[in-house]
């Protein structure tokens, strides 16, 4: 194992770790599955400003006006952040599907390579109701923050790419009048955050 493959194993336990003493220490909501990490009374998510795919500035305080689905990641990952993705804008069209309109976002944590032009083609190829964002290396760092989002750049020897991006992996459940409901682990299929989001709505009154 290379130095560098053992630094990213080293920081994604300590994520780990972190995570799962914030969970234990949790309230517990009405309806939890294991897809879920409760956020109820914890401190994420909170407002952000970037720029879009198509160039225009995005504030989720305005732009989060229906349930939306957040994931942090990068365009350049070469395995883990496509398949995320894909999760989430397949569960937006199941969702769809139940008459549920549910707005998923992505949010870049490599703006030096996701520029907006960048971005743009991923969006359009990804799906048509996907909103990506970028900013200034002050302005990602801002929002990941917000999220509790850990990312570090990783610098790798004998690859195609010069570096990779270490970074947790959620899929952030988001009301406009509530914020954060709920947080979504990884390796969870479309259907079962299609059915949590349908009952966290129904719970909600939503």
């Amino acid at each position: 194992m290379t130095k560098s493959m053992l630094a990213i194993a080293a920081v994604f336990v300590v994520g780990l770790v972190g995570w799962a003493g914030w969970t234990v220490l949790s309230p517990s909501p009405a309806y939890v599955s294991p897809a879920m990490i409760n956020a109820d009374g914890a401190d994420i998510g909170g407002p952000f400003e970037l720029t879009a795919h198509t160039g225009e500035r995005w504030s989720s305080e305005k732009e989060i006006d229906r349930a939306t689905l957040i994931y942090f990641g990068y365009t350049f990952c070469p395995d883990i952040c496509p398949i995320d993705t894909q999760v989430m804008v397949d569960t937006v069209d199941l969702l769809d599907e139940r008459g549920i309109d549910v707005q998923p976002v992505f949010v870049t944590i490599d703006p030096a390579r996701d520029t907006a032009k960048e971005l743009t083609y991923f969006a359009e190829a990804v799906h048509p109701k996907l909103v990506a964002l970028t900013g200034t290396e002050a302005e990602v760092r801002a929002a990941a923050d917000e999220y509790r989002v850990f990312y570090q750049r990783v610098d790798v020897e004998d690859s195609a790419a010069e570096y990779l991006m270490n970074h947790t992996g959620y899929v952030y459940f988001v009301l406009p009048e509530t914020g954060v409901a709920t947080i979504f682990r990884r390796e969870f299929p479309a259907e079962q955050y299609a059915d949590d989001i349908e009952k966290i709505l129904a719970e909600s009154g939503t």
